[in-house]
């Protein structure tokens, strides 16, 4: 199976490579190489001073990490335009290269597999400021309505390496967690992800506040919001949620986040325990519309039900939810907790996380209702491009990873055809790569050996090629022939079509079969597209 899919991986990326060019600072990032693979980070502390008039960051962050297999060299990185002051390991300066973002850092002797060490990485600059975040990565700085510094930051998918050094890389979670240490003008407060460890007047006009993580985190995940929050605290069955948000919004949230407590019930039944109970729970309002930030969710809708206030199913359903406080809370599970090596695969986060949006309708309004919705979303489908991305060079796929990756799994739902089935199938899976990092087949076996059915061609459809599945069908004579046109060999779904209303399950192939049916006409043979997401072409 993962030779099938490394061929495929490499096919797909040959026929593109003539229509996207990527360049050496591409490979730097996305790749996996021996400077990268003979270490594994086992921790970060931050400790940083953001000066928001000058748009400025100084510090240092200590990586902890244990070799995996002898080397001299390794890779960290951060991006050119930031400055090392200095690389430490026990007091003495190390000697680095620069390649573009990358950082390659020499040992004066060579490190032994199975040793652990911790070097200080001291550093400082302007970091990348975002134009339209948070798609475009980057820093916001802005100011509340009172005028006051209202400052963030998100990096999915541009790299964690845009404002602090790091192994930016996906594969590589820090085992043991992280520190984050801000220091901010006193009068503003720094949330961070985990838990809230203190705060120390630093005597020179800031104020550090330090937060600590004890659970894996992704290097996007790590962020730092900083303003003028209040601090409001709830609890739901032992989970602790905190929410901060600006001071004058408190009214607006404490009503807003009412939805918080539902959505969890929901998704805890769906999903499994929140995977970060150790870490908490928070919202906290940014300057830009949403991230999953691990334990920190950042939440920018503005109070507002659905996206923005609009419905981007076009049915009026999206508009029942705060669409930034269900979606990105979906993360925690898909994405934070599960998560892709590569980013090629992150239809691993957006697919799963999207459908999140219409489990969690199906919980609060009911099956019809969660259909009407994700059957919508098609919408915003635009099968421009493969869904799965190019390894090795952080090239991210088509945006269809959200909706055509929510409609893939609706579709396979019902081919399932066993609700208690699929949902404990999604639940098993949340728990069985529970904190993990994986890479796309794994999925596509673990749900192929669950269902008993073999998925990996209707997964190769859906997400390795622009098109979806094509049912043809003709009828003569009560005779009713159908077939599936694909771009992937041998493909096999089958499919429910409604004839007077009876449901009948044709189970297609590539190849013409023939059924016997009661319809008279070609009209009266209704395939469920609702349900199944298809293109059909009745001849």
């Amino acid at each position: 199976m993962k030779n099938t899919l490394l061929l495929i991986a490499s096919l797909f990326a040959f026929v593109f490579a003539s229509a996207q060019e990527f360049s050496r600072r591409d490979s730097l990032h996305g790749g996996l190489r021996p400077e990268r693979t003979s270490f594994d980070v086992l921790r970060y502390d931050l400790n940083i001073t953001v000066n928001p008039d000058k748009r400025f960051i100084s510090g240092y962050n200590d990586i902890t990490f244990k070799v995996v297999s002898n080397t001299q060299k390794i890779q960290l990185d951060l991006f050119e335009n930031m400055k090392i002051e200095s690389i430490m390991l026990k007091n003495k300066k190390l000697k680095y290269t620069r390649d573009n973002d990358a950082v390659f850092i020499s040992f004066p002797n060579e490190l032994k597999a199975g040793s652990e060490h911790t070097l200080r990485f001291n550093y400082s600059g302007n970091p990348k400021v975002a134009r339209n975040a948070p798609w475009d990565g980057g820093f916001v700085f802005t100011e509340d309505g009172n005028g006051k510094p209202w400052i963030g930051v998100a990096v999915q998918g541009t790299g964690a390496s845009l404002w602090y050094p790091v192994k930016d890389h996906q594969s590589d979670e820090p085992d043991n967690g992280a520190s984050i240490k801000v220091a901010v003008p006193n009068g503003l407060m720094n949330v961070s992800n985990g838990r809230f460890k203190g705060s120390e007047d630093l005597k020179n006009g800031y104020t550090r506040w330090d937060w600590e993580v004890i659970n894996p985190i992704n290097n996007y995940d790590i962020t730092v919001n900083i303003a003028d929050y209040v601090h409001m605290h709830d609890n739901y069955k032992g989970l602790d949620l905190d929410y901060y948000v600006l001071s004058y919004n408190k009214e607006k949230a404490e009503e807003q986040f009412k939805q918080v407590k539902p959505m969890m019930e929901c998704f805890q039944t769906r999903f499994g325990e929140y995977p970060f109970k150790e870490d908490g729970y928070k919202l906290v309002e940014t300057p830009y519309l949403g991230m999953e930030h691990q334990s920190a969710v950042a939440y920018g809708n503005n109070y507002k039900m659905g996206y923005r206030g609009g419905d981007l199913s076009y049915t009026g359903v999206g508009l029942t939810f705060d669409y930034i406080i269900i979606h990105e809370t979906g993360h925690e599970w898909f994405g934070n907790s599960i998560t892709s090596k590569d980013i090629a695969d992150m239809w691993i986060h957006e697919s799963f996380t999207t459908y999140s949006e219409t489990v969690y309708l199906e919980c609060m309004l009911g099956y019809d209702k969660a259909m009407q919705y994700v059957y919508g979303q098609r919408m915003g489908v635009r099968n421009d491009k493969p869904v799965v991305g190019i390894f090795g060079v952080n090239n991210e796929g088509s945006g269809d990873m959200y909706y055509k990756g929510a409609l893939m799994l609706n579709t396979i739902r019902h081919i399932v055809n066993n609700d208690d089935k699929w949902w404990a199938m999604l639940l098993k899976y949340a728990e069985t790569y529970k904190k993990q990092v994986i890479e796309g087949q794994d999925v596509i076996s673990f749900f192929s050996k669950e269902s008993g059915i073999n998925l990996e061609p209707v997964f190769n459809q859906y997400l390795r090629y622009r098109s979806i599945p094509k049912l043809e069908l003709k009828l003569k004579d009560h005779q009713l022939q159908y077939r599936w046109v694909t771009d992937e060999e041998n493909f096999a779904m089958p499919v429910d079509v409604h004839i007077y209303g009876k449901n009948i399950r044709l189970n297609g192939t590539n190849d013409w079969q023939t059924l016997t049916v009661e319809a008279d006409k070609i009209k009266d043979v209704q395939p469920k597209t609702k349900e199944f997401y298809i293109k059909v072409d009745k001849m």
